[in-house]
């Protein structure tokens, strides 16, 4: 697909980290679709209560709380381990198929010798990817518009 003339292609962010035995090379990738991580985890459903008009969705159930905490967490996780596929990373404790390894990629990169400041560049780099700002729309149209005003 193109849009005036120009390829279509998701957000991509690149960080380098350097290292005397050879630079660390991050990119990130906008996630597509949240459909694997919805077949691999499915939003929890909250427990019913009883009222005088009959039966409710109980979302202040603290046990509804904790499992949409580790939920979220999870789907955070998600997103950055998938975010950083096209950084080649060779995970020990991560595995894209298993839910419960994903947290453990912070704890994997700062394993590596990856410090806490450069830990949070990273998820910085995965939020970028992820999401549009306004300095990006704003650099993106004042370079389009700068192509349209030496056309004329």
């Amino acid at each position: 697909m193109k849009i005036g003339g120009v390829s279509v292609s998701r957000s991509e962010e690149i960080l380098v980290l350097p290292r005397i035995n050879g630079d660390l090379v991050f990119r990130a990738c906008a996630v597509m679709s949240m459909d694997d991580f919805d077949a691999l985890c499915p939003k929890p459903e909250p427990p019913t209560r009883i009222t005088k008009d009959g039966r409710e969705p109980d979302y202040d159930s603290k046990n509804f709380m904790s499992v949409m905490k580790s939920w979220s967490e999870r789907r955070y996780a998600y997103i950055c381990v998938k975010s950083l596929e096209p950084s080649n990373i060779e995970w020990t404790n991560v595995d894209l198929e298993k839910p419960a390894t994903w947290p453990n990629w912070i704890d994997e990169l700062q394993e590596a010798g990856i410090a806490s400041t450069e830990l949070n560049r990273v998820q910085n780099l995965i939020l970028e990817a992820n999401a549009l700002n306004e300095a990006k729309l704003k650099e993106a149209r004042d370079a389009f518009l700068r192509g349209q005003g030496n056309q004329a």
